[in-house]
């Protein structure tokens, strides 16, 4: 499986990306090995996580989410947590 992702970061930042594996991209963003951005904004929570069959669907996912604003995502993220 294949997932697009929002972590919330310790400044209260959101950061967007996508895996095929979840629980190591967590611990890699977690122990520095994550993207750039998160490194210096640790340790990060998973905040959000769609699924998706393919890495195109799931990298279709990101762009789109990136280009909402903080506020949608924030909307999406408790939407997420409602239906949980």
């Amino acid at each position: 499986m294949n997932y697009t992702y929002i972590v919330q970061c310790s400044d209260g930042s959101l950061y967007t990306g996508w895996t095929n594996n979840i629980e190591k991209r967590i611990n890699d963003h977690n122990s520095g090995r994550g993207a750039k951005y998160t490194k210096s904004r640790l340790p990060v929570v998973l905040a959000y996580c769609e699924e998706f069959k393919t890495k195109e669907e799931a990298m279709r996912r990101e762009w789109e989410i990136k280009q909402l604003d903080r506020k949608a995502k924030l909307e999406l993220i408790s939407r997420e947590s409602d239906e949980a």
